[in-house]
Formats: C-alpha cells, sequence, structure tokens
C-alpha cells in the first residue's frame, strides 16, 4: 500500500467555498496587495505554499456563486500572534474570472470607502 498522490490526486486543486454577507467581512479578507488580488480564506485544513484551490464566492448583496482558481500565498497558522484567525490567502489568477471577482471586490469596498480596521493578513 502506497501513501503516494496519484498524478490525478495532485492535478484536482481542493474546492473552497466562501459566503461573504457584509462588506465589513469583504474588506478584512480581500488582499489588494497581491499582483493580481486576493482574498483570505478561513479554515484549519492544512494546505501548502503554491497549492492551487478552486474557489466558489459569494459576496454581499449577490447571490451569485463566483468560480474562481486560485493558488495559496499566505498561511495564517493556529495561534498566530495577533489572535489572527486560522487560514490560507489565496492569489486569484490573472484570467478573466479572477480579474472579474477582484473588480467586483474593489467595486464594492469603493462604494463603502476606505476603512481602517484591521484585515486577516495585513
Amino acid at each position: 500500500m502506497s501513501n503516494e498522490k496519484s498524478p490525478d490526486d495532485s492535478a484536482r486543486p481542493a474546492v473552497l467555498s466562501l459566503n461573504i454577507r457584509e462588506p465589513a467581512a469583504l474588506h478584512a479578507a480581500f488582499i489588494p496587495q497581491l499582483r493580481y488580488g486576493g482574498i483570505f480564506i478561513p479554515t484549519n485544513r492544512q494546505y501548502r505554499l503554491g497549492e492551487d484551490v478552486f474557489m466558489l464566492i459569494t459576496l454581499p448583496e449577490d447571490p451569485a456563486k463566483l468560480a474562481v482558481m486560485g493558488k495559496v500565498v499566505w498561511l495564517t497558522p493556529e495561534g498566530a500572534q495577533g489572535k489572527k484567525v486560522q487560514g490560507i490567502g489565496v492569489q486569484f489568477g490573472s484570467d478573466e474570472a479572477g480579474q472579474s471577482v477582484k473588480r467586483k471586490i474593489e467595486a464594492i469596498l469603493a462604494e463603502v470607502g476606505q476603512s481602517d480596521k484591521p484585515t486577516h493578513t495585513l
């Protein structure tokens, strides 16, 4: 019996679902500092930097689930300093789906104004 993943297993990205109901929660999760934008996803599952993930994201006041691929670029471990939430930061892809989600998030946040509240990452 082998513990190695088959090529099919490693090719399949993890699927994450994120339902953000409030603009304040979106502000806390959005990572605009990343080249293509990104989002923080609270999770206690272990991920590796560079791992591909498939996300279904629901934004405030929009019932549609936005499907987007991304790559894990940030890890916040359990018990992190500053009582940060455990989870991962995922950079959106440079493709149209990734950039469409980034633009939608930026539009929502622009409507509610800049916030000086802390975020899950920086």
